[in-house]
């Protein structure tokens, strides 16, 4: 067995593909809790029989690929839904990609072509909720009923709870929305996070004594407007700061932007591409009538998120490396 997480795509031979594997079936945005589970179970099927374990997920979500004008507020980018799942124990990815040929496939000849004849499985883990193929009409019943036939472990994996709520993407996206960050975090496991390049912005924070790293999130991003505690990954290293997001009311109100202070940080972060780990919610943005009234008002933010950053000194998501 190799500890190098390695990602098979619609071009990788078949040739190249290690024979055997037990899958985790699904579409993973966030690699939330439930997910976990799913997985889980796929790494200990794999492990008994001495095989591989993979996830098997489809690049764009199909719901963007259905609803193309849609936005789509995706907890993940491909890029970080990988970096997750490798750091899950997972041997690697199978990136499906979802077209209108996937879209037409039918639940039969998914599981005949793509699972039995093009990975050679010989395990399948899925969630409860999960559909696949032409129409939806694949499902984990059907996973089921046709395991046995085929010759393979199939196990369908029953709903999450998290204290007491249902753990869902859906249900994470609704929190972030709120800015419900502790909800958002004990719903995936660890804090959402997002990872993007370092751009320049108008450098009113060095003049205002707080310089920011800025990053342009997707527009279709859901996160509640306002300032948060955060802690940054560059590289090895992780650094705390408060973070705002969103239209800078007190000087343009443009378009959405992510503004991240670090604390007890120098150095340059332009065309960087740092982890951003969402740890708290201090409260929403504000307008503020003079630029003295909001450096006080950054002041006491800053030490707001330093207390929530002490109260949770190892909050950070688990990212595995990715070979591709």
């Amino acid at each position: 067995m190799t500890t190098r997480f390695s990602v098979i795509r619609d071009t990788t031979p078949a040739s190249a593909i290690t024979k055997g594997a037990a899958v985790a079936l699904g579409n993973f945005d966030g690699v939330h809790l439930g997910h976990r589970a799913v997985i889980s179970a796929a790494v200990d099927m794999a492990r008994k029989r001495g095989a591989p374990a993979y996830a098997v997920t489809f690049e764009p979500h199909p719901r963007s690929f259905f609803s193309p004008n849609t936005p789509q507020f995706k907890l993940t980018e491909l890029r970080d839904k990988l970096r997750l799942l490798a750091g899950t124990g997972l041997d690697g990815a199978v990136v499906m990609t979802f077209d209108a040929r996937r879209a037409g496939t039918t639940a039969q000849d998914f599981i005949n072509h793509d699972l039995i004849e093009r990975l050679g499985v010989s395990g399948i883990s899925v969630g409860f909720d999960f559909h696949f193929g032409k129409g939806r009409t694949g499902s984990p019943a059907l996973l089921a009923a046709e395991g046995p036939k085929l010759g393979i472990e199939v196990h369908i994996q029953s709903h999450i709870d998290a204290d007491g709520s249902a753990v869902s993407s859906t249900a994470i996206r609704n929190a972030l929305g709120q800015g419900q960050i502790d909800e958002a975090s004990t719903l995936l496991g660890y804090p959402w996070f997002i990872s993007g390049e370092v751009v320049h912005g108008e450098k009113r924070g060095r003049d205002l004594g707080y310089p920011t790293a800025n990053i342009r999130l997707d527009p279709a991003c859901g996160l509640r407007h306002g300032i948060y505690a955060v802690r940054v990954g560059i590289g090895d290293k992780r650094v705390g700061g408060v973070a705002s997001f969103g239209r800078r009311p007190t000087f343009d109100n443009g378009a959405p932007l992510l503004e991240v202070f670090l604390f007890d940080f120098k150095g340059d972060l332009y065309g960087q591409r740092p982890d951003v780990a969402f740890i708290g919610f201090i409260r929403d943005e504000l307008k503020f009538d003079g630029i003295d009234a909001l450096v006080r008002q950054m002041d006491d933010d800053s030490a707001k998120a330093r207390a929530m950053l002490a109260a949770a000194p190892d909050a950070f998501p688990k990212l595995g490396i990715v070979t591709d």
